[in-house]
């Protein structure tokens, strides 16, 4: 019995067993957004979307054939071929098969081909660009965790030190070495770790909750992240001017309004395939039945066969006057050939800002940074040497606690301006590595 008791026992607590977080790379969590993100899936069926356009259009050269059948009836009063009015019931039954092969369609198959290709092309380099966003969008939010995390581990340590040092005091408090304020004192600070630890912890958990949304992820409870190696960047900025040229010849944006343009040309290029005549063959093949009543009439199958008939013929249109449906037509494409060109340039003013940005963030990281971590040395330095005066009695528990905050605050900056610099150099990275 008591076996059987230890099973059950066992049996009930695996249900409440917490389950280990799943770390995730860098690499894996950028695949897996660009594999679940609902903007790449949308530009995925825009591209499909612009096939069937091209299809269609080739579909231009590709004859057309018909067949058609009718059945009517009159019932009542008609004119017969004496001239006279007659109560008369006809029916007439007929059939037809009609071809019309395209010949010259004013070049409008071929330029409309082209045309539905360029917007094809358009659409893969949107595609491409939605990537990049997504893409950056998760670099960002992944680093972001690894900032937060390491805050957490800041307050942590403080944490610590304040435990401590509240452990300490009461030791004294109780040897009578120093008066109960001091005690009250370590444990107002010792609160104001936990909360800013309780603070750092739910700012990891809700970057976490970021990234797990950008990646689509469902179970956020268990999702995690790796650290990176070699985070800083030892190699120096190369020139704006450069980096912004690397940028331009790998920008998936602006190569998508390069293209638009190219599309739009291919517009007007159909569009003035409406002033070209057109010419066609057409061919065809039918028979009919008609009966009368009152009269003799020829059976169904003597009269099909009678009635068969076949017709062939050429037809050329020409375009004399459509309303001016042509002329608007290719002014509309004309002025989104100039829309284009406005994308393009604010395509470029988008990427160069986006550079720029980047470069003086990482360049100012930098520099913050390098001061960031003299002063963090400096501060570590100072309350290592206050620590030693206040454990032996030459200094009191407020400079001590000012030491100590201030050695916080100086690695805090040290962390953001780290981070900081990460981020911007890994962006200008990601914009200027050629595809």
């Amino acid at each position: 019995m008591k076996k059987l008791a230890s099973i059950v026992f066992l049996l009930l607590t695996m249900g409440v067993v917490p389950v280990a977080a799943e770390k995730w790379s860098l690499d894996s969590c950028i695949n897996y957004a660009l594999d679940h993100s609902l903007k790449v899936r949308e530009r995925i069926i825009g591209m499909r979307q612009s096939d069937v356009e091209v299809a269609s259009a080739k579909a231009g050269y590709l004859p057309t054939l018909s067949a058609q059948l009718a059945q009517g009836w009159n019932i009542g009063r008609g004119l017969t071929s004496e001239n006279t009015y007659a109560d008369r019931n006809t029916s007439n039954t007929q059939w037809g098969v009609n071809l019309s092969v395209p010949l010259f369609d004013g070049l409008g198959t071929p330029r409309q081909v082209a045309y539905a290709k360029a917007n094809l092309a358009v659409a893969l380099q949107q595609m491409e660009a939605v990537k990049d966003d997504v893409t950056m969008n998760v670099i960002a939010g992944y680093l972001q965790v690894l900032y937060q995390k390491e805050l957490h581990q800041e307050a942590l340590h403080q944490e610590a030190l304040s435990e401590f040092e509240l452990t300490r005091r009461k030791a004294l408090l109780e040897a009578g070495k120093i008066p109960e304020v001091d005690m009250l004192e370590a444990e107002s600070q010792l609160a104001q770790d936990r909360m800013s630890v309780a603070t750092t912890e739910n700012d990891t958990r809700l970057a976490l909750l970021d990234l797990a949304q950008l990646l689509y992820v469902d179970d956020v409870e268990i999702f995690d992240v790796e650290p990176l190696d070699n985070l800083l960047p030892h190699e120096p900025l190369a020139p704006l001017y450069e980096l912004y040229s690397r940028a331009l010849g790998r920008s998936y944006s602006v190569s998508a309004a390069k293209a638009n343009i190219v599309a739009a040309d291919k517009g007007i290029s159909a569009a003035r395939t409406g002033y070209i005549p057109r010419l066609s063959f057409n061919a065809g093949i039918g028979s009919s039945y008609y009966t009368v009543s009152g009269f003799p009439n020829e059976s169904f199958g003597r009269q099909m066969k009678n009635n068969y008939a076949t017709s062939f013929g050429f037809s050329l249109s020409v375009p004399l006057f459509d309303g001016l449906q042509t002329r608007n037509q290719v002014k509309r494409a004309q002025v989104q050939k100039v829309n284009a060109e406005l994308m393009l340039d604010q395509a470029e003013q988008d990427l160069m800002r986006q550079v720029q940005q980047a470069y003086y963030q990482a360049d100012g990281a930098r520099r913050r940074l390098a001061a960031g971590e003299t002063a963090r040395d400096a501060a570590d330095k100072a309350f290592l040497a206050m620590q030693e005066k206040y454990n032996v009695g030459r200094a009191t528990p407020t400079d001590y606690e000012q030491a100590k905050s201030k050695a916080l605050t100086a690695a805090t900056q040290a962390i953001q301006a780290r981070y900081e610099l990460i981020l911007r150099t890994r962006l200008l990275e990601f914009l200027t590595t050629p595809r």
